[in-house]
């Protein structure tokens, strides 16, 4: 008999131990940080992935422009190699990083190819792999305990955000971002232990049909992440917004059975909690996952606290991860999906 999620839940659960090893793989790498993140040469630097990559490569993009005060962006591996014309306008210098989990996924080497020749740009990556194909044509940034089996990306996603999150702020030359970046990682095995128990008897108690996830700034690629990662474990009709946007329009959706998931910054807490509430009276299960908790929380079916209230939302941020993909697993196994193995999926995709 089939044990489901026998590969899931321990890639979660292990996601401390491989944030620990990042920072740990940091220091032997600081020649990359030096070559790629500290070198001003570069007018933009270009994140790309494909799906949980993507995803990935909008929180790093959006930390970077943050942290360091200079032009990033993200998109679609597929956007740089078919939309090139869109996507780097020639009168602009770039960098280029290339997120892959496997450093296999047939559309960011692609796009890495297509754009490694030009006269006004660099290429670089970050994976896990330090063998992959990606990693031949771009040199790579790695995180060694980031491999997993199971085809949902968890550990590998927290401790690439993380790993970058962390070679941004040694590269800022701002030691008070490289202290927190050392705090999260510090924090995070008691939140990863925290989240299993929290949400597990959620997900048991609650009836739900449809799942919303909101997050602003660097929240809003976990969020997007968040939605995926529900959706290809247990197959449920799911979507996520910037917190702000979900107003205009799409909260039309929300009705007695829908969760809605906050990703709370500190950055827009009043703004972000006006939303919350509002869905709330509209007859959404409200789940807020926050640094802190406190009155203006009150009102929420469920809060969940990571703590790290001291830290910006950006270093923060991989902290909201274990419950988010623990709410994945969880609802899974309450349907008894695989996520192991969700219907139609691979873990590396090749065209």
């Amino acid at each position: 008999m089939i044990t489901l999620g026998q590969h899931t839940y321990p890639e979660i659960s292990a996601q401390a131990e491989a944030l620990e090893e990042a920072l740990l793989q940091l220091a032997r790498q600081a020649d990359w940080v030096d070559a790629y993140l500290t070198n001003n040469e570069d007018d933009e630097v270009v994140f790309i992935g494909s799906g949980s990559s993507y995803y990935q490569a909008l929180s790093m993009a959006s930390t970077y422009r943050s942290w360091m005060g200079r032009s990033a962006s993200a998109y679609p591996s597929s956007e740089l190699f078919l939309f090139q014309k869109q996507t780097l306008p020639p009168s602009r210098r770039y960098l280029v990083i290339g997120v892959s989990r496997s450093g296999e996924s047939t559309e960011v080497v692609l796009a890495l190819k297509a754009v490694r020749d030009l006269p006004n740009v660099r290429i670089a990556s970050i994976t896990c792999y330090e063998d992959s194909s990606m990693a031949k044509i771009a040199p790579a940034l790695v995180s060694p305990k980031g491999k997993e089996k199971s085809t949902v990306m968890t550990k590998s996603f927290s401790s690439m955000t993380f790993l970058m999150q962390a070679a941004i702020a040694q590269a800022s030359g701002r030691p008070e971002l490289v202290s927190q970046i050392k705090e999260t990682a510090r924090y995070d095995g008691q939140v990863v232990q925290a989240a299993d128990a929290f949400i597990k008897p959620f997900v048991d108690n609650m009836e739900l049909h449809k799942y919303i996830y909101l997050g602003m700034g660097t929240y809003y690629g976990l969020a997007l992440e968040a939605c995926l990662k529900i959706k290809e474990m247990s197959y449920v009709w799911t979507e996520a917004y910037g917190t702000l946007e979900f107003r205009h329009g799409p909260k039309s959706i929300v009705e007695p059975g829908s969760l809605v998931c906050l990703l709370l910054s500190e950055e827009a807490r009043s703004y972000e909690l006006k939303v919350a509430q509002e869905m709330k009276e509209y007859g959404a299960t409200v789940l807020i996952v926050t640094a802190r908790s406190g009155a203006d929380t009150g009102f929420a079916d469920a809060v969940f606290e990571v703590g790290g209230a001291e830290l910006t939302d950006e270093a923060r941020s991989v902290l909201y991860l274990p419950l988010l993909q623990y709410l994945g697993y969880y609802t899974a196994l309450k349907l008894k999906v695989d996520p192991d193995a969700p219907r139609n999926l691979t873990q590396v995709v090749k065209i």
